[in-house]
């Protein structure tokens, strides 16, 4: 446990959130048991350890207060463990390329932006470039129409748990005796909400239904609640985009794949994380890479024409060998798009229990998960990709990102929208949350729906009535 002391509270985020890009654990301390000291002055701050001399670092006149003491902290710790390659710098945010799309309004150049992310955040070039890509690779996809709503599906339940994972999902085999239970209420909360889209007339611009995993329930149940969205949402809608994230190919059925081609899915997600077999297994998922290969095929055989597939950087045992493994079988597949993740040790996950617990993790070092984040990017542009939209999260090793690559016309307009906020989003199925765009004001209010799935069984009607009040205050 590191421990900080410093002069002021209110720098105790910045401080904190810097300190732990170089430290497994930080603690900000007010005794005298500390590691190092902070000392904050109207122009400067010092940073000491008990056995140095307090460095000075003078404020930079073009940032203001929070970046300053950021930069400083990041300077000084960067130097003192030599850990230097953390390409976004001081930058900490979830969705960075809003800063490049915030200057490109203001009709800053390219060479302008990439200054501008170096001077504020000591931002890498490479990310700078990738934040003006994303940015204006999805402008065209931000302008929303008014009275257009999109719609979130969720399905809770999955063919085991991935040790990564914290999303609220069981396994499908622990919760058969209440699945068709779930499927009658949330059919219920997609009658409800389809009414009240019709009388307020609303469109529909996209559905998605993710998870969990939507294709764990059996092919009947899966053709009932699909036939449910459809005739719903997507008939006589002329929506956009249609995307079932199909997710684990140990799911994936020849009658679910007719299905969803029945019911007008435009776009599926077949996601391996990994193409190899030592880690699928240690990550719980009960599939192997053959797997994926097989329903990707399939539902190629089927005519599915926009299959996205998602890889995550970081897991534990991985090396830059096995992701370049991962991309030479996904160049194989050409899928129409690639979502790189990185991973994310996420509170509520196994992964997440077995550090608490001090158990050894495999983990990548930081130049290795900078090289397999490159490794993979190269991959999306061998496959013709652009990266179209982008998200980081807390706790994601090596501080890196999230990025969806595409081909040109098989984006996912979905994600762009969830991530950008750019368009109301009614979300129906347990652990969804509902949000709302007030455009007058710049205000966003959500809703969410139960996490708990009984509890969204037993609770159905009152939530779904809490649902509908909350959109009558946008829409009436």
């Amino acid at each position: 446990m590191t421990k900080i002391k410093i002069s002021d509270e209110a720098h105790s985020y910045a401080v904190y959130h810097m300190a732990i890009l170089f430290f497994d654990e930080v603690k900000i301390v007010k005794s005298t048991l500390w590691d190092y000291s902070i000392v904050f002055n109207n122009e400067s701050m010092e940073i000491c350890s008990k056995e140095s001399e307090p460095e000075n670092y003078k404020f930079d006149l073009r940032l203001n207060i929070n970046e300053n003491v950021k930069m400083a902290v990041f300077k000084y710790f960067s130097g003192l463990t030599g850990k230097r390659n953390i390409p976004w710098g001081t930058l900490i945010g979830i969705r960075p390329s809003k800063i490049a799309s915030k200057l490109l309004e203001e009709n800053k150049s390219d060479k302008e932006i990439i200054e501008y992310f170096k001077v504020h955040n000591s931002t890498d070039e490479k990310k700078a470039k990738l934040c003006i890509e994303v940015s204006k690779n999805e402008k065209k996809f931000l302008k929303s129409v008014d009275n257009s709503v999109s719609i979130y599906l969720g399905m809770p339940f999955c063919p085991t748990r991935c040790r990564y994972c914290s999303f609220i999902s069981d396994t499908i085999s622990h919760c058969k005796s209440y699945v068709d239970d779930y499927l009658k209420a949330m059919m219920y909360d997609i009658e409800k909400t389809s009414s009240y889209i019709r009388q307020r007339g609303l469109k529909i611009g996209c559905v998605y239904f993710g998870g969990g995993t939507p294709t764990s329930v059996s092919d009947e149940q899966f053709e009932t609640i699909m036939k449910s969205v459809y005739e719903s949402f997507i008939e006589g809608n002329n929506v956009k985009e249609f995307t079932v994230e199909c997710g684990r190919p140990d799911s994936i059925t020849r009658k679910k794949l007719l299905t969803m081609k029945k019911y007008k899915v435009h776009r599926i997600s077949i996601n391996p994380q990994t193409m190899n077999d030592e880690t699928i297994k240690s990550m719980g998922r009960g599939h192997t890479s053959k797997d994926v290969i097989d329903a990707f095929n399939m539902a190629r055989e089927i005519g599915f024409d926009n299959i996205n597939m998602d890889i995550i950087i970081g897991l534990p045992g991985e090396n830059l060998d096995k992701i370049n493994n991962t991309c030479i079988e996904i160049l194989k597949l050409k899928p129409e798009s690639l979502t790189i993740h990185g991973l994310s040790l996420k509170r509520g996950s196994k992964l997440f229990e077995d550090m608490l617990e001090d158990k050894r993790i495999e983990a990548p070092n930081q130049d290795d998960i900078v090289n397999m984040f490159e490794k993979a990017y190269s991959c999306a542009r061998e496959l013709n990709m652009k990266p179209y939209y982008m998200y980081r999260q807390k706790n994601m090793v090596g501080n890196m990102e999230n990025v969806g690559y595409s081909l040109e016309g098989k984006e996912c307009i979905y994600n762009i929208q969830m991530i950008e906020d750019s368009q109301p989003i009614i979300a129906i199925g347990c652990h969804g949350v509902s949000k709302i765009l007030f455009k007058e004001t710049n205000r966003i209010e959500r809703y969410p729906n139960l996490k708990d799935v009984k509890e969204y069984i037993n609770r159905i009607e009152e939530k779904v009535n809490g649902k509908i009040y909350f959109l009558k205050t946008l829409y009436g």
